[in-house]
């Protein structure tokens, strides 16, 4: 049995702890906040309640594997899970709207023909079936193995080349082109291609530079689902949590770690801010990069020729709006409508830039409308309990401005939004709230993160901001790595 500090009590550092202590070790996790959960957070008031981080679960299978490796508890016994239906609702700039059935490729493409025009299904499912290509060739190293240590290999785009009419037909390699590029050539539709590039801009990628393998972003929601919890997000943060405890995992909370202590040329424990030293053989780190560097003296934990961290500068922020509204939630209303940029090209330009200088401020940003059929999220049926989400440039933001402009495009999604808010909460991006996408393959590695394993024998990264990336499918399946590799040894090559 080893003595296993955690620090951070993010979902993928809990999923981790829950693993390890079912081994038999010994797991103590130190967080620096009030509360567990990371970036799955929930903002309570006046008998409302809201969602701020992710909206909705994308690939269950995860959790439903982290609670069967855990106990005998299933994660539908802790968790009420049902799947929403249509999985989203989408209006674009023109004003034209559709609504896409969960996990139903037949039913997304008549869905689309119906609303976009003939043809447009179909052009919609060739792109996804591609993705399924890239989604094959690489979820094994980009979502169950550890980064493998010959990473280059994943720099080239595992999205096929589309086929083309004339002498040279189908291309005989992956593709080289942006995920921007691909949706031009392929879905030609601006719809289509608002459709494909809000997938990548929700995970705060520019589809401009993301590879053309970010399509499995929209594979993954049509094949397995968007799911809700009843009670919000957060409850499956609590039921991870209710796990952990469960297993006799220790959680300290106010309890920042302010150094790593190494003996011996391994990991030894970690400082706290208290004075205190708490002692382990193993060190899980569930913070970002920059942060676990300052810990590790200013010491970079990954080599020159392993996977470097993307710079938080260059990373977008997420804007949450709650807002209390009087009047019932109307039967049939969709739970997520995504509502669409009016110029897509002045809405990358403000997130991401364009060229040097400052950012210009995108007037009518895509805003992501979360309207749960959940009665726990609302004091009666005579209110309901809205989230607007918006992914925006992290830096010199006017939340308040952003806020009441989301707002007005919202109406889009509910008619008359702004006369019937009682108040609203603006939750502008934080360091805790910069959006990390899960890992890509292509771009020459550029949209990896660093590995699980670091320099320092003992010190490992967990959680979204190191490989496989971000997202809560992703964040669990980091703890399942981690947690093999300390089971198993450094060796480990992931699951079978």
């Amino acid at each position: 049995m080893a003595r296993i500090a955690v620090i951070g009590a993010g979902m993928g550092a809990m999923a981790a702890a829950a693993r390890l202590a079912v081994a038999g070790h010994r797991v103590a996790v130190f967080e620096r906040g009030a509360t567990h959960g990371g970036a799955v957070r929930r903002l309570e008031r006046d008998g409302f309640t809201f969602d701020t981080g992710p909206g909705l679960l994308h690939l269950p299978a995860v959790y439903r594997d982290l609670f069967l490796k855990t106990g005998k508890e299933s994660l539908e016994s802790c968790v009420e899970l049902s799947q929403v239906d249509p999985a989203g609702r989408h209006v674009f700039a023109d004003g034209t709207a559709v609504s896409l059935p969960n996990a139903s490729r037949a039913g997304v493409l008549a869905a689309l023909d119906e609303a976009l025009g003939a043809g447009a299904g179909e052009r919609w499912s060739a792109l996804v079936g591609r993705a399924r290509e890239a989604w094959d060739a690489t979820r094994r190293p980009l979502l169950e193995e550890p980064l493998w240590q010959d990473w280059r290999v994943l720099g080239r785009d595992p999205y096929p080349a589309v086929r083309r009419r004339g002498l040279f037909g189908r291309g005989k390699g992956p593709t080289t082109a942006t995920l921007a590029e691909v949706a031009r050539r392929e879905l030609a539709d601006p719809r289509l291609v608002a459709l494909l590039e809000s997938h990548a801009l929700a995970y705060g990628f520019d589809p401009r530079s993301a590879p053309a393998s970010a399509a499995v972003l929209p594979y993954m929601e049509q094949t397995f689902g968007s799911w809700y919890p009843r009670g919000g997000l957060r409850a499956l943060a609590d039921a991870v949590y209710a796990r952990c405890l469960a297993r006799k995992v220790e959680f300290g909370f106010g309890a920042e770690v302010t150094g790593i202590v190494e003996k011996d040329g391994r990991v030894a424990g970690v400082e706290l801010a208290d004075g205190r030293v708490a002692e382990a053989e193993f060190v899980l780190a569930g913070i970002d990069p920059g942060r676990l560097a300052g810990l590790c003296g200013g010491r970079e934990p990954w080599g020159a020729d392993e996977v470097r961290p993307v710079p938080r500068e260059r990373a977008a922020g997420r804007l949450t709006v709650c807002l209390a509204v009087r009047g019932a939630r109307p039967e049939g209303a969709a739970h997520r409508t995504v509502v669409h940029a009016a110029d897509r090209a002045a809405e990358l330009a403000g997130v991401f830039g364009d060229g040097p200088g400052p950012r210009p401020p995108c007037e009518r940003p895509t805003v992501t409308v979360l309207r749960p059929d959940d009665p726990t999220t609302r004091p009666d049926d005579a209110h309901e309990a809205v989230t607007l989400t918006a992914t925006v440039a992290p830096h010199e933001l006017d939340g308040a401005a952003v806020a009441e402009r989301m707002t007005g495009v919202a109406e889009a999604a509910v008619p008359g939004l702004r006369e019937r808010v009682l108040w609203r909460e603006v939750l502008p991006p934080t360091d805790d709230t910069l959006v990390a996408g899960p890992a890509l393959a292509g771009r020459e590695g550029r949209f990896l993160r660093p590995g699980n394993r670091t320099r320092i024998p003992g010190l490992y990264a967990v959680g979204g901001w190191s490989h496989p990336g971000g997202g809560l499918a992703h964040a669990g399946m980091s703890g399942a790595i981690v947690a093999g590799l300390i089971v198993n040894g450094d060796d480990w090559h992931g699951s079978t």
